[in-house]
């Protein structure tokens, strides 16, 4: 072997190995205020198992190699934030991307991260300060910075950690800083582009949670309505009579039988329709049923009767995703009703003498969301309409919701999006914040409509995936116009939901655009339903 040939394989060499400004290793040494690096480990290819009994989500199998550095952050004395930081050993494309938490939180996101370290960001996750699970809220009795620290704090001290890390590993800062949550990490997204505009470059809110204190009265609310009496509560089996009485009232509004109403809004289905004509069926609804039905569309009302918050729109009863799980497992265990628990037994201190937890059961729900805004409307609800600090820095924000979501009223994400548009004005607004209404869409994914647009895992191009299209906006201006959402067969043992991965599933079944608020899908009038070229947006009503 010559020298010449020699000297090329050396120097071929010393390319292929990236010139990082520090090893993994010596990361466990770097001082950032309030933090202690636990550990700064190389994972290798293929080598990462996430901790935890049972067996790993797909997206974590046959990941690239990565630094994996894991921190502490104690921004206040009863602080406990744990943070993980991954860096690609390989192929980084220059960017960082973190990640918002659904529910409680309380755990590190490791299928997200996996998805970000395959594409090649750096990427983090928090378990906002505590470990747990996401429908539990105990960890909150008596810990005020711990509540502080899910509120808002833990996310802004990730996202200012991560970067020093970056910084550090690669000796450059990252180039665009990315966000991603859906339902409480939606809150998360537009908390941070209130609070912090310069942490992030561009925002993807899904199903905020944003209206945190109006929410649980919308809990209480439809949990009051369902336990007035024995015979109001509305079981699992009553959920597909009430499903196919919607579709047949509202199907057909938007000239297409689908199975999706393009605009609950518009749907005028009466509960009375149900009424059982003489006993009781799982096919009808006894008077106290349709009473309670009635009341959970409408929404909280104060004493005046005038809306609190909205309520949940007609389409997304069926499914995993829907009543079953979130409005009519059982009393007691629906989620609504355990969410509203948590938050109210353990964040919300009563006035009463006795100091005792609250009964959600028959406590004045105007009273409940007094006592929540005076003390946690500051700490949770991100509901600032003033984003002209993040859109004057540059700042992207897309925002989606479904319209089936049986977990958060859709109507918030219209009614925040109408917000920002009153104090910016439409073209301001317009630069830089879409709104995406996803009909058939359950929480964050899943329902009968198209429900995959890259929310939780690659989709291909700027049109199909949203992450793409906030990127192609942030670093190319090109401000996205429609998206198209698919919805495939899904893989018998995968389950819709937040955090799903049903782009992955078999070819497509449907796809249908999704269109920037306040534009709508409308049927050409020819053509195969199931396809997107079908549609145009149109101006909605």
């Amino acid at each position: 072997m010559n020298r010449k040939y020699c000297l090329m394989l050396v120097l071929l060499s010393f390319f292929a190995i990236p010139a990082f400004a520090a090893t993994c290793e010596s990361l466990a040494t770097l001082q950032l205020a309030d933090t202690t690096i636990t550990s700064a480990q190389q994972v290798a290819a293929g080598a990462f198992v996430p901790p935890g009994a049972g067996a790993p989500p797909a997206s974590v199998k046959n990941l690239p190699a990565f630094c994996r550095v894991m921190a502490t952050i104690k921004p206040a004395s009863d602080s406990d934030i744990k943070v993980e930081v991954w860096l690609p050993l390989a192929g980084w494309n220059g960017k960082y991307r973190g990640h918002g938490n659904g529910g409680f939180a309380g755990q590190i996101l490791y299928p997200s991260m996996a998805v970000a370290i395959a594409e090649g960001y750096a990427t983090a996750s928090t378990d906002t300060g505590h470990s747990g699970s996401p429908i539990e809220a105990s960890w909150a009795l008596g810990h005020p910075d711990k509540i502080v620290d899910f509120g808002w704090r833990a996310v802004h001290e990730m996202t200012v950690k991560a970067k020093a890390i970056i910084q550090a590993f690669y000796g450059e800062p990252a180039k665009q800083s990315y966000f991603s949550g859906c339902s409480n990490g939606g809150r998360q997204a537009l908390m941070e582009a209130q609070r912090f505009p310069q942490d992030y470059d561009g925002i993807i809110a899904g199903a905020p949670a944003n209206y945190w204190t109006k929410v649980f009265a919308a809990f209480i609310w439809n949990m009051q309505a369902t336990q007035a009496t024995p015979e109001s509560y509305i079981g699992v089996k009553k959920i597909p009579a009430i499903g196919a009485a919607v579709a047949a009232a509202c199907d057909m509004n938007d000239g297409v039988k689908d199975g999706v109403l393009n605009d609950p809004r518009e749907c005028r289905f009466d509960p009375k329709a149900l009424l059982c004509k003489q006993g009781d069926a799982d096919s009808c609804l006894t008077a106290p049923q349709v009473t309670a039905l009635k009341k959970i569309y409408d929404g909280p009302v104060d004493s005046r009767g005038k809306q609190m918050f909205p309520g949940f729109l007609p389409g997304g009863e069926e499914g995993g995703g829907g009543w079953a799980t979130w409005i009519s497992m059982g009393p007691g265990k629906d989620w609504q009703g355990l969410f509203a628990t948590g938050f109210f037994n353990n964040m919300i201190t009563s006035k009463s003498k006795n100091k005792g937890p609250l009964d959600l059961k028959t406590i004045n729900v105007e009273t409940a969301v007094k006592l929540a805004d005076e003390q946690q409307a500051r700490t949770f609800n991100a509901v600032d309409p003033n984003l002209k600090p993040f859109m004057a820095r540059g700042g992207k924000l897309i925002v989606y919701h479904g319209w089936s979501d049986a977990a958060l009223p859709p109507q918030g994400a219209v009614n925040y999006f109408n917000s920002v548009e009153a104090a910016l004005g439409q073209s301001a607004t317009a630069s830089f914040m879409r709104l995406y209404m996803a009909p058939g869409v359950q929480h964050c994914a899943g329902g009968p409509g198209p429900n995959s647009f890259g929310q939780f895992a690659p989709a291909g191009d700027a049109q199909h995936d949203i992450n793409q299209a906030l990127e192609q906006w942030v670093e190319k201006g090109a401000a996205p116009d429609k998206l198209i959402a698919t919805r495939n067969v899904r893989e018998p043992e995968q389950a819709e939901g937040e955090g799903s991965s049903s782009e992955h599933a078999k070819p497509a079944k449907m796809t249908r655009p999704l269109c920037p608020y306040p534009q709508s899908a409308k049927y050409k009038g020819s053509g195969d339903t199931n396809d997107a070229a079908n549609f145009e947006c149109v101006k909605g009503k």
